[in-house]
């Protein structure tokens, strides 16, 4: 019995691949279990069908965020914050700060997780914030941080 594999199995092989099994264990165990289907030519296309959808929008995610990467790194984002008396922030700037003020400012949604600072910001300057948006895809934000 042939069989395509829609789970990995640990003795047998990967996801996607066409295996030649004994016609109980493939029936009873694999079928059953949820683990593979039989290998008609139906069952095949189909596959392929779907491979090829979910590379496809695979490979659409990764195009829309190379482009977000592009817009993000030609961005300059301006946050104003308070400065106590000895030049330093009162309170920090963290990366829920800087997501809420890129939404404001420039319509643009981050999550909070993807936004990296290697430390809260305490002090005005200029800073670089690493972004993760996805598919290996990693930019750098410019943050700008000024006196209110």
């Amino acid at each position: 019995m042939k069989v395509l594999l829609i789970k990995d199995v640990k003795s047998l092989g990967k996801v996607g691949e066409i295996k030649e099994v004994k016609d109980g264990y493939g029936q009873n165990f694999l079928v059953g279990k949820g683990f593979a289907k039989r290998a008609t030519p139906e069952v095949i296309e189909e596959w392929e069908k779907e491979q090829a959808l979910i590379k496809a929008k695979l490979e659409e995610d990764i195009a829309n965020a190379n482009k977000a990467k592009e817009m993000i790194e030609s961005l300059k984002l301006t946050i104003k914050h308070k400065v106590g008396g000895n030049g330093h922030l009162i309170g920090s700037i963290t990366n829920k700060e800087v997501a809420k003020a890129l939404k404001e400012e420039f319509e643009l949604e981050l999550d909070k997780k993807s936004l990296h600072l290697k430390a809260p910001i305490k002090t005005p300057g200029i800073f670089k914030v690493d972004c993760k948006l996805g598919h290996g895809v990693i930019c750098a934000l410019t943050i700008d941080v000024i006196e209110a």
